[in-house]
Parts: C-alpha cells; sequence; structure tokens
C-alpha cells in the first residue's frame, strides 16, 4: 500500500515539475533566439564602406534591416544586400567605429564568409587609404599600395 505524500514532499513534487517547465519553456525560447552575431570592427568612414561595398559589386541600403534567420531582422546603419536570405549589417556605436551585424551561419550558407569579409575589410583599407592621399593634397602622387 502507498503512502500518501506529506504536504511538503508534494510542494516539492510540484516545484520540481514547475522547475521543469520554466527550463522546457526557456529551452524553447532560446531555440527561438536571435541568430545574429556582433563583431567589432575597426571602420569609422561610413562612406567609405559604402562605396567600397559598390566596387565590389554589393548593393547597399542604408537605415535598414539586416535580414537573417527565419525572416529575423535587425536595423543596422549600412547593409550590403547579398545574394540568398542573409545580409551583412554595420552600425555605429558611440566611439565613431561599426560594429559589423549578420547570421554568420546563414551568410555562409552562400558565401564564403571569411572571404567576403576579408575582401570587404580589404577594399575599404584600399579606399580609406586613397581618401586620406587625397585629402592631404597628393591628388597627383603616384601611390603604390603593397597587400601582404
Amino acid at each position: 500500500m502507498k503512502k500518501a505524500a506529506t504536504p511538503g514532499k508534494l510542494r516539492l513534487r510540484q516545484n520540481k515539475q514547475t522547475v521543469v517547465l520554466f527550463l522546457y519553456l526557456l529551452f524553447l525560447e532560446e531555440t527561438q533566439m536571435s541568430h545574429f552575431s556582433t563583431l567589432r570592427t575597426k571602420i569609422t568612414e561610413a562612406e567609405i564602406l559604402k562605396s567600397s561595398l559598390r566596387d565590389l559589386g554589393i548593393s547597399v541600403k542604408t537605415d535598414a534591416d539586416v535580414r537573417g534567420y527565419n525572416g529575423q531582422r535587425v536595423r543596422a546603419d549600412i547593409v550590403a544586400v547579398l545574394e540568398g536570405e542573409y545580409d551583412l549589417g554595420w552600425s555605429r556605436n558611440s566611439d565613431g567605429s561599426f560594429d559589423l551585424i549578420a547570421d554568420l551561419w546563414g551568410v555562409a550558407k552562400k558565401h564564403n564568409q571569411t572571404e567576403l569579409i576579408n575582401s570587404i575589410n580589404q577594399k575599404y583599407a584600399v579606399n580609406k587609404t586613397l581618401a586620406e592621399v587625397k585629402q592631404r593634397g597628393l591628388q597627383n602622387a603616384n601611390v603604390k599600395l603593397v597587400l601582404q
């Protein structure tokens, strides 16, 4: 014959069920969390970034949504609209630099994300260097950039 549960044990059992239910709901919520990652960059010039993206044949939007997993979106100051369902975005920080925001898993489905981000950074560095040379009045100087 089973013993009747004491009120304390019954309460403990209900608390365990509540905790299990809470953890289950928490897990469900986490599985639907944003896939977006934020990466710190040294990019500071919005116009140079936009022209660099265009130089690479990438369509650019300003103050637009970055597309991510399952229709998720996040707002960014500059958006590189990529082929497929995912984009890259940049949002300005208070110190003037930009953070890269993207669903990197989704971007990697259609693009080699390392090569893509490296090519953007490289093009930005070249364009920023050329812009600084022009600002210093050296428009007619021969500039040789060596990329390693």
